[in-house]
């Protein structure tokens, strides 16, 4: 949707989120504070646009699983994203080292020095699963300026990555490398994911803050890729638990299930009595406690493992459920564990609103209803947008 001018991407969302079906009292839909250059992590594949073609680094051709389109100028990151990305689409390339790392300019179908062999390093070929280079990931905090690269490779090749490292440590950027990573990736499925870690420099996280409060993020946790819109996200979240509190107990035990780093559990930590936070992922477990520690939150606890298993294992019983699953919403299994809890309040936060109303059914039968509803633009220029739903037992009012 870059081409549609922002208002009118507003106006759009905000009528195929009316005509959902459930979503009632629906509040509008608030602005994102950046609508370009928002995006504080993106990754970045390596390949080809055409077969035998030049090196590229970008993102894949819309429609295409195997050609990889290199993007000299995108709108959704800002200038730091663009230099990092071309410094490295240079760099292993071969091409326009006596420019850097002061002048990184990126590669295209014209200027292309040569041959492909002219390069030591080969890209992963997903139909073949050979090759060296496969991903590069940059995360940037917005409110510190912490940057963090990482460089996804297999181990089929061994390079010495020294002077990549180097440039890195010396472009002209408004933020701050803090952590360079070398991460070795061996599975057939093109995923970023570590089979090992290698620290280049610096270490392996960064710092974010967010109403402030301190978050450490490392490479594979999830954060809201939106760092202002996700003020926006939790401070709606806030509302709708203090809320849920007013007609409930004061100091309520809250589940924050999927909850990632903690974030959410973070921010709600001040109204509850408990909060016990649920993920799958060891690595954003083990921020999330960091980061209730950092944030001296001592009422925060959290599990580790798979929602539908865990909630048979917690002996503590929620007087409150937040649920931000995946994008493709709540497991049918998970459902009527959450359901059995029988809880006056849920908020239901999805980035994918098809998926909450999939769901919905299911929460209307157990004698749920939507009270109110908001939706926050976490992801201009595309069509997706982030929906937060309370919902309440009617047969508890």
């Amino acid at each position: 949707m870059q081409d549609i001018p922002y208002q009118e991407q507003l106006r759009i969302k905000e009528e195929q989120l009316r005509n959902l079906p459930g979503v009632e009292h629906f509040e509008g839909i608030l602005v994102s504070p950046r609508p370009t250059e928002y995006r504080n992590k993106m990754e970045f594949s390596f390949g080809d646009e055409q077969k035998g073609g030049p090196l590229t680094l970008g993102m894949h051709r819309r429609g295409s699983f195997h050609d990889v389109v290199t993007v000299d100028h995108c709108r959704i990151v800002d200038e730091d994203f663009r230099r990092i990305l071309a410094y490295s689409h240079g760099y292993f390339a071969r091409r326009y080292q006596t420019q850097m790392p002061t002048d990184p300019a990126p590669l295209t179908s014209q200027t292309w020095p040569g041959p492909p062999d002219e390069s030591p390093y080969t890209y992963y070929h997903r139909r073949r699963h050979k090759g060296y280079l496969r991903h590069l990931l940059v995360r940037k905090a917005a409110a510190s300026g912490e940057i963090l690269v990482a460089l996804v490779t297999t181990s089929q090749e061994e390079h010495d990555l020294g002077e990549w490292r180097d440039g890195l440590m010396g472009l002209s950027l408004t933020g701050s490398v803090n952590g360079i990573l070398h991460i070795i990736n061996d599975s057939v499925a093109d995923v970023v994911r570590a089979d090992e870690l290698r620290v280049l420099s610096g270490r392996d996280h960064i710092h974010e803050e967010l109403l402030g409060l301190r978050f450490k993020i490392s490479t594979f946790s999830f954060f809201q890729t939106n760092t202002a819109g996700a003020e926006l996200l939790y401070t709606k979240v806030r509302e709708y638990v203090m809320a849920a509190v007013e007609d409930g107990p004061n100091r309520p035990t809250v589940f924050d299930l999927y909850c990632g780093t903690g974030t959410i559990a973070a921010v709600v930590a001040p109204l509850a009595g408990k909060v016990i936070g649920v993920d799958i992922s060891a690595e954003a477990i083990e921020a999330a406690r960091d980061n209730a520690k950092s944030n001296s939150l001592q009422s925060c606890e959290f599990i580790t493992g798979d929602v539908l298993r865990v909630l048979d294992e917690i002996e503590e019983r929620p007087d409150l459920i937040i649920l931000d699953p995946p994008r493709d919403g709540l497991h049918p299994k998970t459902l009527p564990k959450v359901l059995a809890h029988g809880v006056r309040h849920i908020i239901y936060i999805s980035c994918k609103p098809a998926s909450f109303v999939r769901d919905l059914p299911a929460f209307t039968t157990a004698g749920y209803a939507v009270t109110r509803s908001a939706a926050i633009d976490l992801f201009p220029a595309t069509a997706n947008v982030e929906l937060v739903c309370l919902l309440e037992r009617q047969d508890l009012q």
